[in-house]
């Protein structure tokens, strides 16, 4: 993160990536999410379910490791946890070199990944308006001190196709990570005041820290909106996947073996020499 895009993302609480991926790993990321939705909506249905903590009932998918929610259709939404255990070509996303070039210098405290999700929109549908104001619970904090940015929680956004207003684009209020009191405005983000479309091509990524209100326009268009998101924060930090939240990260064994140390480093709480 150079001098410009620290001011800017302590400013705004956000800021786009271009071209972070390339395009041998656009077409492969998004090969693998196409294919995972589809094998997603064949089991959705189906045993094992589980109740998350926050109330969200998910399908359970023992044989690629994945939790599932939601459903396709007008308006609807498709929301894959923890995506990880289902193809190695995600592999390369656990330490992503430029990405954790931005991830160490905005979360203390050695940061690991508490957060993985892919997230199909389908048309029709919103992500509604949240965050953006000082909550109760400090996790998604954001402070400034003597060592710079120092966030709670922050979250890389990947696109595998561009995303126009039109498309479902992630939406935010700029500045609003520094807001002390609740949004008065609802949560229908193609309504509230302030709130700004990010148009990105395929390849691009949005970092922002979750303390930002932020949400995703109505998709208007034909185009079914894919994004991939990857969370972080302290190392301390548990799951923060809806489907185990505040459980231990959902690795399988056979992921873990696929990985080197530094890689399963970022889903402990503690490195360990095993």
């Amino acid at each position: 993160m150079n001098d410009m895009e620290a001011y800017e993302f302590d400013r705004q609480g956000y800021i786009i990536i271009r071209n972070i991926l390339d395009q041998n790993q656009i077409l492969a990321l998004s090969k693998s999410i196409d294919s995972l939705e589809e094998h997603a909506l064949l089991n959705i249905n189906n045993p094992p379910q589980k109740k998350s903590a926050w109330g969200a009932e998910y399908h359970v998918n023992q044989e690629k490791g994945y939790h599932v929610q939601r459903e396709r259709g007008e308006g609807k939404t498709l929301i894959i946890e923890d995506f990880w255990n289902s193809d190695s070509s995600f592999d390369f996303l656990v330490n992503h070199e430029t990405t954790m070039g931005y991830i160490n210098q905005i979360v203390k405290s050695r940061p690991t990944i508490n957060n993985s999700e892919i997230r199909i929109r389908y048309h029709g549908n919103s992500t509604s308006s949240h965050g953006g104001s000082r909550a109760a619970n400090q996790k998604y904090r954001y402070s400034f001190g003597e060592n710079g940015i120092d966030c709670m929680m922050v979250r890389m956004v990947y696109f595998v196709h561009d995303c126009s207003n039109q498309q479902g684009a992630f939406c935010v209020v700029p500045g609003t990570h520094k807001s002390n009191l609740s949004c008065p405005y609802g949560s229908n983000p193609d309504e509230e005041p302030g709130m700004v479309g990010l148009e990105v091509s395929a390849g691009d990524a949005i970092l922002f820290t979750e303390h930002l209100r932020h949400g995703g326009f109505t998709n208007t268009s034909d185009q079914v909106r894919k994004t991939l998101h990857v969370g972080f924060g302290p190392h301390w930090m548990m799951s923060q996947n809806i489907a185990t939240m505040d459980e231990p990260q959902h690795i399988t064994d056979e992921t873990f073996s696929r990985y080197d140390e530094v890689q399963r480093n970022m889903f402990r709480a503690w490195p360990l020499n095993n």
